[in-house]
């Protein structure tokens, strides 16, 4: 199946050709290139699953093949309404010009995902999710801004201060969400019902551009729920241990909480 939970049918443009937001937990893909861009070393794909970057989540990274050349995916990103993915030779290291040969239009090719550095990023933004919802259930309060990287990542809220204890009440409150298992589930709603929802309220539903409808909904079943185009795991089991590793002042009413996963989730 999909990603795991999937509620409601997501667009038919979407699940045609951004496989990334319907199934997380694909690692490799069929497609066509659609267009080549010589001058940027860069193709676009009738489908893909590697994710262009978005909301604080780096771009996915990988390998495509196709009939006589493959490249290393270095860089994604959408562009003018596009997906285009940059290629460079796969083995930096030879005397060849970094620069991949670029396969033509129409060319049928096999994306591969760097698996380990995507199911990172994906218990990572995860976890920076369950962060959210444990600050909003404490201080009903909305992030402000975040980043991450595979492994690591921060927000920022805008509390008034940071008292001792935060960082070691968070880390707990996170790993408690952690040990709850809760099902991480993906929904596709429309703009006029999302813009009802107190849920997305608070993560400034209002600050997205009204031409995206249907909105791509996160939701941590209990704990979180929000507008979100990233990519997540299946429940929150799967993130593993996190360790809240500092908080800091950013400004007078802006503070920032950071976290790192620290042991692997448990098999099975």
């Amino acid at each position: 199946m999909g990603v795991p939970g999937t509620r409601g049918a997501p667009p038919p443009e979407i699940e045609k050709s951004e496989l990334f937001a319907v199934d997380a937990y694909r690692r490799s893909f069929d497609s066509t290139v659609l267009a080549v861009d010589r001058e940027q070393n860069r193709v676009a794909l009738a489908r893909t699953a590697f994710y262009p970057g978005g909301g604080g989540q780096p771009h996915d990274v990988g390998t495509l093949r196709w009939d006589g050349g493959s490249a290393r995916v270095t860089r994604v990103k959408r562009d003018a309404g596009r997906i285009w993915h940059w290629l460079d030779a796969e083995d930096p290291s030879s005397a060849e010009a970094s620069r991949a040969p670029l396969p033509s239009a129409s060319t049928e090719v096999l994306g591969e995902l760097d698996w380990e550095r995507r199911h990172t990023l994906m218990r990572t933004h995860t976890a920076l999710h369950i962060l959210c919802g444990v600050i909003w259930s404490e201080y009903r309060i909305a992030v402000t801004g975040g980043n991450m990287e595979p492994g690591r990542g921060r927000l920022d809220f805008p509390l008034d201060h940071i008292d001792t204890g935060l960082g070691r009440r968070v880390e707990r409150r996170i790993n408690e969400e952690v040990d709850r298992a809760r099902e991480v589930l993906v929904d596709f709603l429309d703009r006029s019902e999302a813009d009802l929802d107190p849920a997305l309220i608070r993560t400034a539903v209002g600050l997205i551009p009204r031409e995206i409808d249907p909105l791509r909904v996160i939701d941590i079943v209990g704990l979180d729920k929000q507008a979100d185009g990233g990519t997540h795991v299946a429940d929150t089991a799967e993130v593993g241990r996190v360790a809240v590793t500092g908080t800091s002042s950013k400004g007078r009413s802006n503070k920032r909480i950071r976290i790192e996963l620290r042991d692997p989730p448990a098999p099975g």
